[in-house]
């Protein structure tokens, strides 16, 4: 939220002029260039998200600190780093609908474009708690650890998590790209 209250005035003074400037059009880039470009941002801060979760539990391994409780010697700014783009493709995906429901829908149905969108991101929230406790059923199966259980983060694998969330990270963005392209504007 913090990363996201930063942005949103340099979205709107500096990167939406911008744009306006380098396309020769009034919107600068179109509602779903910027849905798109949030989700490419997603892929990216989940790929980041996994780099810096493996320098960690190599810091942590370096250290002697796999099984300890101290803190590690690594600054939190590394972590910090993923929610920067997080924050960035939340401000993209999120300005990116709402301007295409305000333009592209019938007047009578905004309302409840918009509504059906807050929806969608709530029903987003509920299935990745399913998510995580699918992986680790799946992961666990077998005798092996979950990749997301246990009472020490650095026996966990959340950077296989963050592989995986990049990978279908990327599916989505695939998806949205296909029928973006059919989309003719009103």
């Amino acid at each position: 939220v913090l990363f996201i209250m930063i942005l949103a005035p340099l979205y709107n003074h500096i990167i939406v002029p911008f744009a306006r400037k380098a396309t020769k059009t009034e919107m600068g880039i179109t509602h779903l260039q910027r849905i798109g470009t949030g989700l490419f941002l997603s892929i990216v801060a989940m790929a980041v998200a996994a780099l810096v979760e493996t320098k960690r539990k190599k810091t942590a391994f370096k250290f002697g600190l796999l099984d300890s409780a101290k803190p590690l010697p690594i600054t939190f700014l590394w972590v910090a780093l993923q929610y920067i783009f997080l924050g960035s493709a939340d401000l993209f995906t999120l300005a990116g609908m709402m301007e295409f429901f305000f333009t592209e829908a019938p007047w009578s149905m905004r309302s409840l474009a918009t509504a059906l969108s807050w929806a969608s991101l709530a029903m987003g929230y509920f299935l990745s708690t399913v998510l995580v406790s699918t992986i680790n059923k799946v992961t666990g199966a077998f005798g092996h650890t979950p990749w997301l259980l246990g009472a020490n983060l650095n026996h966990y694998h959340l950077e296989r998590f963050y592989w995986l969330m990049c990978v279908l990270s990327g599916l989505n963005f695939v998806h949205f790209l296909f029928w973006a392209n059919s989309y003719k504007y009103r």
